[in-house]
């Protein structure tokens, strides 16, 4: 073991003292530390911007939808395990193992590195982005183990703190102990959750079950990687930087609830291939073609002037670029508008097919539950799978 895991190296996670552990102290656990200066509290100068130590930010770290398919094409067909509900396959958000009868357990990781510069923030939004997953798929959280990564040679003690208190603070609002984890030393700062849920085998939400007539809804509004782009460049009004951390902040716990209506037949979350990639996954999974209304999708308030003026990231354009023939746009429809679509998004609303029938209904309890933004912004219809944007 290299001695530069210097922070709450293994199992020795949970204990606060190793992060104040003086150099070479044994742990109970019987790991030697070499503190690193900023444990030690030999920073003296003012700790860099978080995003300035990171090459990206929130979801746009992910690797292109295409990349991830050539990468996963071979897993995905490889699954003897009949009790194995949901691998690879579709793409979806977590994996759901089948207990028993009455139980399955899901499992999901996600970290990345900071899209904003204040720590607590980050941990926040780091950890709500992680919790999504299980409740994209139907599920409930009951337990999360921390992910971190720290450049410890840069970052004094209380930022570390920060992260993790921030973590912690919206697994409490979730209900849920962060029970334990893993640590490194690492260039850049990187910090996530993997979960444990759980869920009823019937209450299963996958983004391919979605039928020809469903109506399409969208929880949240877009532009989280436009904000971010924009904070990179200290260029985020405090009114915007507020609107994001309240968006990214917001539990996506009302997937839960949707799952035990029969009614609600897919469910995804929007994360880092923007709406038109997770669309398309789901058309793709679905044997159907998406139909989304450019101008139902909600969006942040700043967001359309941000993307004219340019504040557009990196992953937008590699979304873009993996989606090939299989979207459609409107003629003559703006760059900057497309790079709505396809901004990446980090702890993203929920996209639901259901009966069109219930779309109404759902969306009033959906707001009434805390989701202001919530609307109806498209259909699934008969076709070649294909996310197909009309204005």
């Amino acid at each position: 073991m290299s001695s530069r895991a210097q922070i709450g190296i293994g199992k020795c996670f949970a204990q606060e003292n190793a992060i104040d552990a003086p150099r070479n102290e044994t742990l109970k656990c019987g790991v030697v530390l070499e503190t690193a200066p900023a444990l030690r509290g030999d920073i003296t100068e003012a700790p860099p911007r978080l995003t300035s130590l990171a090459h990206g930010g929130g979801c746009g770290c992910k690797l292109a939808p295409s990349v991830l398919q050539q990468l996963l094409a071979e897993q995905a067909q490889f699954n003897p395990f009949r009790q194995l509900l949901v691998g690879t396959e579709t793409g979806d958000d977590a994996a759901v193992w089948q207990i028993d009868d009455t139980t399955c357990v899901l499992a999901t990781t996600d970290f990345f590195m900071p899209m904003v510069d204040d720590p607590y923030d980050f941990g926040r939004i780091a950890a709500s982005n992680a919790l999504s997953d299980i409740y994209a798929m139907g599920g409930r959280p009951i337990m999360a183990l921390a992910i971190l990564g720290m450049p410890l040679e840069k970052l004094p003690t209380h930022t570390v703190r920060e992260i993790l208190k921030g973590g912690r603070d919206i697994c409490a609002t979730a209900g849920i102990p962060v029970a334990g984890g893993h640590s490194i030393d690492t260039p850049e700062p990187i910090y996530g959750l993997a979960v444990i849920g759980t869920c009823r085998p019937a209450d299963i939400r996958r983004n391919s079950a979605a039928r020809p007539g469903d109506a399409l809804i969208l929880t949240k509004g877009l532009g989280v990687g436009i904000y971010s782009a924009a904070i990179k460049k200290q260029a985020l009004s405090p009114d915007g930087y507020e609107e994001m951390v309240a968006s990214t902040t917001l539990l996506n716990r009302i997937g839960a609830e949707l799952a035990e209506d029969a009614s609600v037949h897919a469910i995804t979350d929007v994360t880092g291939f923007g709406l038109i990639g997770h669309a398309l996954e789901m058309a793709r999974g679905s044997g159907c073609a998406l139909v989304i209304r450019d101008h139902d999708v909600p969006v942040f308030a700043q967001a359309a002037s941000l993307a004219e003026q340019g504040f557009v990231t990196g992953a937008s354009r590699r979304n873009w670029a993996s989606y090939g023939d299989a979207v459609r746009l409107p003629r003559g429809m703006p760059e900057w508008r497309r790079h709505l679509l396809t901004d990446p998004q980090t702890s993203g609303g929920l996209l639901i097919a259901c009966e069109s029938g219930s779309a109404g209904a759902l969306v009033e309890t959906i707001v009434a539950s805390g989701y202001p933004s919530a609307r109806v912004i498209g259909c699934v219809e008969h076709g070649r799978p294909a996310a197909v944007i009309e204005e």
